[in-house]
């Protein structure tokens, strides 16, 4: 069976003591916020008794004014709106009529829209709940990417515009900061525009990165 890594007990216990991300944190230049997402926690509340958890471990930038690759880089339509809405909310779309990527709405004020989208996080609480939703008990392959991710965490567009601010169904809370000799900057993935800017973020040697 393979074994659960990364996550410390003593980073466990810290990550039930502090806040929620707030406004200040999306607030700022997407490249950075997608930087420092890495290691905060991600909160899914499927029902009282069945909280999940998840450990950022790999995202990538996308920024509305120049960068083609964004969904807002055309301008604002029904479907992209969070990506111009109130930083701190969630921008949830559907791809390939198979699967659901989930973003955070973070940008800097001077900016129109942008987001990070959230590729790969490390499984902490909910392991059952997460190997049911996606027919697996590989752990390593749980939550490897943007697709399994919100499968694993039973995100729809129906969570697309919650506030990820507060307590509530979908959140995200701080967490000690990576180390940034510890974080690995690349081109981001599967993507022919704007494809050679740096963007992508992930943990180094993290065994749930989707792609090293």
């Amino acid at each position: 069976m393979e074994r659960l890594v990364v996550v410390s007990e003593y980073e466990l216990q810290r990550s039930s003591m502090v806040k929620i991300l707030k406004k200040s944190f999306y607030n700022r230049d997407t490249a950075l916020v997608a930087q420092e997402l890495l290691g905060k926690i991600i909160v899914r509340i499927i029902d009282q008794d069945t909280p999940l958890k998840g450990r950022i471990v790999e995202t990538e930038a996308y920024i509305g004014s120049w960068d083609k690759a964004c969904h807002a880089h055309k301008g604002k339509r029904v479907a992209n709106a969070p990506l111009f809405g109130p930083v701190g909310h969630a921008y949830v779309y559907f791809i390939y009529g198979m699967y659901y990527c989930l973003n955070f709405v973070s940008r800097t004020t001077q900016e129109p829209s942008g987001g990070v989208l959230i590729r790969a996080m490390e499984p902490i609480d909910g392991l059952e709940y997460m190997q049911h939703k996606r027919h697996t008990t590989k752990l390593h392959n749980l939550t490897s990417g943007p697709g399994k991710l919100t499968k694993a965490l039973s995100i729809t567009t129906v969570q697309n515009g919650v506030n990820l601010m507060q307590q509530g169904e979908l959140y995200v809370l701080d967490a000690p900061k990576i180390d940034p000799k510890n974080i690995v900057v690349t081109t981001r993935v599967g993507i022919s525009k704007a494809a050679d800017e740096k963007l992508r973020f992930y943990i180094k040697d993290n065994p749930f990165v989707s792609k090293k």
